[in-house]
């Protein structure tokens, strides 16, 4: 972790769901759409989170099985009272996943390679419990372009402090571009590797709708700004609020972009 750099935080589902969780639960049926599985399929999620895509799975895609492994408890306390019985779950590394080689046909991971310390491990893994002709497939945050709920925030952030840019999260991740996303499925030797964008809007009521999420502190922006003191966070605050496309009514209706990536294991 480079120096003065903020953690990320992954621990309670309650505020990550109401920061991104809810917005990644539009997304997963879209994607899901387009990886076009087969039902009656063993599906695998790694880095299930509060369980956006299990539940996706489970509603859309007519599943002989669903696993979901993440490392948070948090994160997994949350979905196991959301889904009881519907799916299984593990505490677990995306790197070392509890699964037996070849023992599912879609590994699909939302909102997660960019967390991963060695995503290329994390695919060999993939491919590993993946079955010949499997789809893995995975998504993630335009945070670089179209994510603008995050774009407009560290906007602000490197206006204030320019020496703050390190911690921009469309410069931290490098797999949010479609490109670097295509070259580590390619690089993994799957097959038939396609990316695609997909949008969804992200309307808020008004401001303080869209501020709020930002101080529950789980994911990299709202770690950030509750690592500041009072003072600066306000001031942060002020600053986004003169950045923001306000309606007239106070709302504000803005667009999220997710980058999909698809490959399959080889037959």
């Amino acid at each position: 972790m480079a120096q003065g750099q903020v953690p990320d935080t992954w621990e309670q589902g309650a505020p990550y769901e109401q920061y991104v969780g809810r917005w990644s639960r539009q997304v997963a049926p879209l994607f899901l759409k387009w990886l076009d599985v087969p039902a009656g399929r063993r599906w695998l999620d790694v880095g299930c989170g509060t369980g956006a895509l299990c539940a996706a799975i489970l509603e859309a895609c007519a599943p002989l099985s669903v696993v979901g492994v993440d490392p948070s408890q948090g994160f997994l306390d949350a979905v196991r009272q959301q889904l009881a019985g519907r799916a299984t779950f593990h505490c677990a590394s995306a790197t070392a996943l509890p699964l037996p080689e070849a023992s599912v046909d879609a590994v699909v991971s939302g909102l997660v390679l960019n967390f991963i310390a060695d995503p290329a491990a994390a695919l060999a893994e993939m491919k590993r419990v993946s079955a010949q002709g499997g789809v893995i497939g995975a998504y993630v945050w335009d945070y670089a372009g179209k994510m603008e709920l995050m774009r407009h925030l560290w906007d602000a952030v490197v206006a204030l402090d320019a020496g703050r840019s390190r911690l921009d999260e469309g410069l931290r991740f490098p797999l949010c571009r479609p490109d670097a996303l295509a070259k580590l499925f390619a690089e993994a030797k799957l097959e038939q590797v396609e990316v695609t964008a997909i949008d969804i809007a992200t309307p808020f009521a008004s401001f303080d709708d869209y501020w709020q999420p930002f101080l529950g502190g789980q994911g990299s922006a709202p770690a950030y700004v509750m690592s500041l003191d009072e003072s600066a966070r306000n001031l942060l605050r002020d600053t986004v609020k003169a950045r923001l496309p306000v309606l007239a009514d106070g709302s504000l209706l803005m667009s999220a972009r997710a980058w999909a990536v698809r490959g399959r294991v080889a037959a």
